[in-house]
């Protein structure tokens, strides 16, 4: 397993610890929330839709029907496409807000991959 970064989540304050080598969506899922809307988990669909705030990443190929070269560039892309490279802090955009809103009311909580359980 790859190195492990703190994330953070604007939307919800909710912090989680994901590794270089998974996605910010993997990560993400580890939280447990119910109504976290995921797709396609390659980049062909644009559900996971998210803004990066700050923070070093690599980011892999995706659809232009979902990301245009603008959106990428000011740093709008899709997590199931995106490897933390460093702590990172992201926005929730898209179809994906309204549910994490819902779901994770604002307040700090870390959960560390590794240990996270599914529901």
């Amino acid at each position: 397993m790859g190195e492990k970064y703190r994330i953070h989540i604007e939307n919800s304050g909710e912090d989680y610890s994901c590794a270089s080598d998974l996605s910010l969506l993997h990560g993400m899922e580890q939280l447990g929330r119910k109504g976290i809307p995921v797709g396609c988990r390659g980049g062909g669909c644009g559900v996971c839709k998210v803004h990066i705030d700050a923070g070093p990443f690599e980011a892999r190929k995706m659809s232009r029907a979902c990301i245009s070269a603008e959106e990428e560039a000011q740093g709008v892309v899709l997590a199931c496409r995106v490897y933390p490279r460093g702590e990172m802090s992201l926005t929730v955009v898209g179809k994906m807000c309204k549910a994490i809103e819902r779901n994770c009311p604002p307040r700090p909580a870390t959960t560390d991959i590794t240990e996270a359980r599914p529901a």
